[in-house]
């Protein structure tokens, strides 16, 4: 991503570090765990063709700021880190937006369309579901094969320390464990993604974040369910083929079926590549999203 401008914007309660480049519409692209912005190396580039794209480092993550948390987490609840990435856009002169965001970046990426529909344009979520939702069906499965959601989000400072004392081995496990292996994980992208976790600021951030997913998260989820609020702008789900998404949930009639519980209008499919898809199978990635996004006047 050399070709993208990279700076550091004031978001008020912290800073995020961007990458920026093209000179189309906007599109803002959030990564996951154990990720950074980086994450788009392979995808970014081909969408600046017809967009203006935005990786950005989510608060607490890569190279953006942490910011002191309190006893409820809320800072690292995405309704937080959701405010901070619509200050983000204002700030580089976007109003409106459309988004992608990948796992943790694809919590973000709803909840921004939840709670700000008149900024989001548009809506891809890869590789997850709602957070409530994953809670709701979460078994010996998600606590053996996705063991952040429960591992990180126990009390400090247990996490933490695993975190940087064992980024590496943490980074290992996600990128080998969730999907094919791949050349598309250098060392140096590895290093990269293991760098964060050995900051002490950094761990306890991103232990935060999924303290936060385990509480208020799942609050602010079931308000919206309660009083009604959905998604309005159009969505478009993809998830990992053969992988957890698209056999875990078959009983309650697959991913996009619940998602449709949330969205006024959604589609989606299933990609080869294992959960890192977008790195390890990029061009089809490019296709889905491309697609999605230049379709504006659907």
């Amino acid at each position: 991503m050399d070709d993208f401008e990279a700076t550091s914007v004031d978001v008020r309660e912290t800073h995020l570090f961007v990458r920026r480049a093209g000179k189309g519409p906007p599109l803002l692209m959030l990564h996951g765990f154990p990720q950074t912005h980086l994450m788009w190396r392979l995808v970014a580039p081909a969408l600046v063709r017809h967009f203006t794209v935005v990786c950005a480092d989510l608060r607490g993550y890569g190279d953006s700021g942490c910011p002191d948390s309190d006893d409820a987490h809320g800072p690292y609840a995405k309704r937080a880190m959701a405010r901070d990435l619509v200050i983000l856009m204002e700030r580089l002169g976007f109003a409106s937006f459309a988004v992608a965001g990948h796992d943790r970046g694809g919590r973000v990426a709803y909840r921004l369309a939840l709670d700000h529909p008149r900024r989001v344009t548009r809506l891809a979520v890869l590789d997850v579901l709602p957070t409530s939702t994953v809670w709701e069906h979460a078994d010996a499965r998600l606590a053996l094969a996705y063991w952040p959601w429960s591992m990180l989000a126990q009390p400090m400072p247990l996490p933490e320390r695993l975190l940087q004392s064992a980024a590496e081995a943490v980074v290992d496990a996600a990128l080998d464990g969730w999907g094919p292996k791949s050349d598309a994980f250098t060392p140096a992208v590895r290093a990269a993604y293991a760098a964060p976790l050995r900051d002490p600021s950094h761990a306890h951030a991103i232990c935060e974040e999924y303290r936060a997913a385990a509480t208020l998260d799942r609050e602010h989820d079931a308000a919206d369910r309660s009083a009604g609020r959905r998604i309005a702008c159009p969505v478009v789900v993809l998830w990992s083929k053969g992988d957890a998404l698209d056999t875990w949930y078959a009983d309650a009639g697959g991913p996009l079926s619940l998602w449709r519980s949330w969205c006024d209008d959604v589609r989606g499919q299933a990609l080869d590549g294992g959960h890192f898809f977008p790195e390890t199978r990029p061009d089809e990635t490019v296709r889905a999203l491309e697609g999605f996004f230049r379709a504006a006047g659907d």
